[in-house]
This record gives structure tokens, C-alpha cells and sequence, in this order.
């Protein structure tokens, strides 16, 4: 049940309160008096797309809230809205995204929109009425999950059969880039660095071999060469050391220098014997430079990258070479999906014709109800199998809604029924009746108690009576009254006859305060039923004529509580099925 819904700041709506009553509440108000902005506002609760052309001109922020009761649970559901087109939802105070806010009013509110009997038009939804008639749902969830799958792995054949198709050109270009690789010998780290640094001895060889024998020589050659002048250092210094000990650290100190200074000169010898300056090894290391340098431009642009892609070319040449055997497994798994799919599609169609028998009688009984008294419905399905490109996520199945609404007529495909007021009631008839079926499951599976108007979801019409006059509209009225026996009901309406039905009538009215335009929702005392009624019946030229009108439609619709009531438990005990009380005539 739908408590309280409290609107602040969106498009004309100022401020508005609304506190619901259980049962038949009616919402009715003069032509763009902002009861479709109501309905807005529902929709932003349910998860709907907001943005900030509904703000308030001249307002930050528009907001939305509902107090919903369900059994002994109370949920608060806010909605922000703010005019750079920001949305933000709570769900008892706790931020929530607008997938999980769908998610939490799926169960608590259903809204039916003024032209959502169009939909009829389009046969693919019939199914999805029939399946949520018959509780079938988590067969056909399981179909879809199938048909997903199934459809995965044709893709997937799709994407390996492409391959194959490239794979011989593909496997040649690898193998020859894998080859150039391989016969470079490219295996080991930093061997370009240490080429570059080759090249750059052999290319300064001689002035290396004479700076290393200039070297030796100042050591060793040369008659004032270091080592030699060194010995006559050490023996001054011996000589000072026995005046002063201060010199004996570096007398302890002349071994280890003379030592590091005959490496030196050995060192300088060997490298100069080591050293090649032939012209032969230096143009060896730069053709080798020059293979490198060409993999790095083609697969670098570093020889880790190179040796890196040598790695990836042996993968896909053994992917490629693996290729018929992936799709061998690949058409094997797709036979035994498609198999898998055929088993829950078939089990689902079974049960959808055994569904079908019922769901056909029991609209019919309410069609009764409606002012459809000789009407004949019908569910057709295909009568044979559909190719596979047919197949879709709700299974092997193709059905059709069939409506005769007259007698002498024949069967015809709802499509084809060109009277907004058949559909209307045709609509209201499956809506009904689906809810009051998923209501009797909820109750066998003790998830929803029994409180009538309380722990049931609400039912939200916003004009579903449209295209509808006269008896007809009265029919709706006492319909959608005793509905309110089982469910919450709140209905948009421009029909007397259908709001004098209502248990709880609220008029929406424009106004105009500050040079601004408000929209205000109020709540009619009996009095003010009778005046709104008579409004509604012949606009502004009320006389008593009108106003005695209004008040025997009103008389009337309260005389047909005790009728609801009974229809309250037949509406109950049949999950939706006929509540007229009138026999069907024999045409």
C-alpha cells in the first residue's frame, strides 16, 4: 500500500502531500491540471529516467517521496532530482542506484500507463502476458539463459570460422616474422648495449693501445719511470720514519701501493696485448648492430620487445595450428547447447498451451464484465515448428491474441481491432487478472498476507479508461472498485461514472498564486464529491439538473459496495478470474 507520496518543486507542483487510503482511490481534474506530472513522479520511484527539464523553473533540487506498507514493513523511497539533470535515490535513508530501486519497487507498485493498451497492438508482447498469467517465469528465464548460451557459441563459430578463414595467409606471415627472429639468433638481453660499447673500443683502438703504452711507460720504461722513482721516495721516507715515528703508517703503506701499482702496469700490458684492431672484427660487430636495429624498427622498438613478440608468434602459430580442433569441440558444445535449449523451450511450450485454456476462460468471464458479454478470445499459437532463425529468448513459440467482440464476427487478431474502447477494457481486463493471479501465488507461497489494500501491491491506472463512455465506463468503475477490495487502486480519470466508484476521491486543480502556475492535490469531502462530479459531467454550466446527476452517480456507485464485496471474494478465491454476477446471454 502507497501511504503517503509527497512531491516538492517538480515541473507546476509547488509543494503536494498525499496521504492514500487503502482501496479505490480516484485522482480526477480538469486538462493539464498536472495529474500526468503524478504520474512522473510514480515513475521516478519506480527507477524511472529523470532529468532536469522536470525541475521546477528557478529551483535547484525537485524531490519525490513514498511511505509504502507492506504486511508490517514500512519502506521510504526518495528520488532527487536536480536541474543539471543529477539523479539521486534512498531506500530508507541508504543511497540506492536506480537499477536497485527498480529492483525494490517491482514488487511494491505497478504502473499502468493511458496508452499502454497499445501494446496489445504488437503481437511479441502477448507472450509475456500469457507467461506472467501463468506463473511462468522462471521457465522462461531459464529458456533465455539457454538461448544466451547457445547464442554465445554461434557467435564464438562465427568468430573461429573467420580465422580459418585467414589462417593459412596468417599462419605464413608468422612463421616468416618467427623465422627472421629465430635466425637472428635475438635470445639474450642487453646485447645491443654491449655491441654499442664493442664498437666503440675497436673504433678508438689506436688511441687506446697508445694511451695504455704511454701509460706503462711513465710505470716502467721511461729513466725517470714512477716505480723506479718511487724507491727512492720510500728510502727518504724509511730515513724519516726512524727520526719520526709519525712516518711509520705510510713505510706499512708503501707495499700495498707498489703492489697496486704493478697491477696497473700489468693490466695495461695485457689489454694492450688483448686489444684487436682489426678492421675485420669491428665491421663484424656493426653488421650484427644493424641486424638488430632492423628487428627493433620491424618488432621493438627495444630488443625486449622483440624477444617478446617472438614469444607471442610462437603462441598463435600454435593457436592457429590448433584451429580445427577448437572448432571440431566448438561444434560439438553447440549441438549440445542447442540441445539444452530445445529441452527447456519445449517444456515451456507445453506448459504455455495447458496455460492458455485457462487464461482464455478467464478473460472471457471478465470480458463479461467489461460490456464484452458475447465476446470470443482466443490464444493461437504456431501451428508449426519455427525455423531456428525464429528462435528467440522466449523460446520456440509464437503466439497471437484472437478477439471477437461482437457475435456474427469473426475471430481477428487483436491488431486489427481498431476500437480504443475494446482495447481499453481488453487491457484492463489482462492487467487485472495477471495481477490477481501473481497475488493468489504470493499467498500460496505465505509472501504476501492477506490484508486486503494493505499487504498487496498497488495498481496505479493513469487513464486506462480512455476511449470509454456511458455504461461501459460505469462497468470499469465497479471493476476497478472491486479490485480496490483486494488491492490499493489509484486511478487517473476523466470519467464520472468511474470516480464515482472510488472509496477515496482527491481533485487535482491548477492555481495560480505570485504570477506563478501550482498544481494542488486535494482531498473531497461528500459535499465536494457532488460539485467536482458535476464539474466533470458539464463543466463550467453546473445547474441543479447536473448536480442532482452527480449525486445519483454517486448513490449509485455506493449502492454497489455490498456487489464489490461479494466480487471481493470471488476476485480472491479465483486469482482474478470473472466477477460478474450477470449470466452470459446465448447469442
Amino acid at each position: 500500500m502507497l501511504r503517503c507520496l509527497r512531491i516538492n518543486r517538480l515541473a507546476v507542483i509547488d509543494t503536494v502531500d498525499i496521504e492514500f487510503e487503502p482501496g479505490f482511490n480516484v485522482l480526477t481534474g480538469e486538462t493539464g491540471a498536472g495529474k500526468s506530472i503524478l504520474v512522473e513522479a510514480v515513475g521516478l520511484l519506480l527507477g524511472g529516467r529523470a532529468s532536469g527539464d522536470i525541475v521546477r523553473t528557478g529551483e535547484d533540487l525537485a524531490t519525490v517521496e513514498a511511505i509504502f506498507q507492506r504486511g508490517g514493513e514500512e519502506v521510504l523511497i526518495r528520488r532527487e532530482v536536480t536541474a543539471l539533470g543529477r539523479s539521486r535515490a534512498f531506500i530508507n535513508g541508504a543511497l540506492a542506484t536506480a537499477g536497485s530501486l527498480r529492483d525494490r519497487t517491482s514488487g511494491l507498485i505497478e504502473l499502468h500507463g493511458q496508452h499502454e493498451h497499445q501494446t496489445l497492438m504488437d503481437p511479441s508482447t502477448h507472450l509475456f502476458g500469457l507467461d506472467a498469467f501463468g506463473g511462468l517465469e522462471a521457465d522462461l528465464a531459464l529458456v533465455s539463459q539457454a538461448f544466451s548460451a547457445w547464442c554465445a557459441e554461434i557467435e564464438l563459430g562465427r568468430q573461429l570460422r573467420a580465422a580459418a578463414h585467414d589462417r593459412s595467409a596468417t599462419i605464413e606471415l608468422a612463421s616468416f616474422q618467427l623465422e627472421e627472429i629465430r635466425r637472428a639468433g635475438v635470445d639474450r638481453l642487453g646485447e645491443d648495449d654491449e655491441l654499442a660499447m664493442r664498437r666503440r673500443v675497436l673504433t678508438n683502438a689506436a688511441r687506446l693501445e697508445q694511451l695504455c703504452a704511454e701509460s706503462y711507460a711513465i710505470l716502467y720504461e721511461r729513466d725517470d719511470a714512477v716505480l723506479a722513482a718511487l724507491s727512492a721516495v720510500w728510502r727518504r721516507v724509511g730515513e724519516l720514519a726512524t727520526i719520526d715515528p709519525v712516518f711509520e703508517p705510510h713505510i706499512v703503506a708503501r707495499e700495498g701501493i707498489k703492489a697496486q701499482l704493478e697491477e696497473l702496469a700489468a693490466a695495461l700490458r695485457r689489454y694492450t696485448d688483448g686489444l684487436d684492431v682489426s678492421p675485420a672484427r669491428l665491421q663484424q660487430v656493426e653488421e650484427r648492430m644493424n641486424v638488430l636495429d632492423r628487428l627493433k624498427r620491424k618488432y621493438g622498438p627495444t630488443l625486449e620487445q622483440v624477444i617478446s613478440r617472438r614469444g607471442a608468434l610462437e603462441q598463435t602459430l600454435s593457436e592457429l595450428e590448433s584451429a580445427g580442433e577448437r572448432i571440431g569441440a566448438h561444434e560439438r558444445e553447440l549441438a549440445r547447447l542447442r540441445d539444452a535449449f530445445l529441452q527447456v523451450a519445449d517444456r515451456l511450450s507445453a506448459r504455455r498451451r495447458h496455460v492458455a485454456g485457462v487464461f482464455t476462460s478467464t478473460l472471457v468471464g471478465i470480458l463479461e464484465g467489461l460490456a464484452l458479454e458475447r465476446a470470443r478470445f482466443e490464444v493461437r499459437f504456431n501451428l508449426s515448428a519455427l525455423p531456428e532463425t525464429d528462435w528467440t529468448a522466449q523460446g520456440i513459440d509464437r503466439a497471437e491474441f484472437f478477439l471477437s467482440p461482437n457475435p456474427g464476427e469473426e475471430l481477428r487478431p487483436l491488431a486489427r481491432i481498431i476500437s480504443g474502447g475494446e482495447l481499453s477494457r481488453i487491457m484492463l481486463a489482462l492487467k487485472t487478472m495477471i495481477f490477481g493471479a501473481r497475488l493468489e501465488r504470493a499467498s500460496a507461497d505465505h509472501t504476501v498476507q492477506r490484508r486486503p489494500g494493505v499487504s498487496a501491491p498497488v495498481m496505479v491506472f493513469d487513464e486506462v479508461d480512455a476511449g470509454l463512455g456511458g455504461r461501459v465506463a460505469e462497468i470499469v468503475g465497479r471493476r476497478l472498485r472491486d479490485l480496490g477490495s483486494a488491492f490499493q487502486v489509484l486511478c487517473i480519470t476523466h470519467l464520472p461514472q468511474v470516480a464515482a466508484h472510488a472509496d477515496t476521491h482527491f481533485a487535482i486543480e491548477k492555481t495560480l498564486r505570485g504570477g506563478r502556475t501550482e498544481t494542488r492535490v486535494r482531498r473531497l469531502t461528500p459535499p465536494e464529491r457532488v460539485d467536482e462530479m458535476a464539474r466533470m459531467l458539464a463543466g463550467s454550466a453546473v445547474s441543479e439538473a447536473v448536480l442532482a446527476s452527480a449525486r445519483e452517480l454517486l448513490e449509485r456507485g455506493c449502492a454497489s459496495v455490498s456487489e464489490s464485496e461479494h466480487n471481493t471474494k470471488v476476485l480472491r478465491a479465483t486469482g482474478g478470474r470473472p466477477l460478474s454476477t450477470r449470466k452470459r446471454r446465448d447469442p
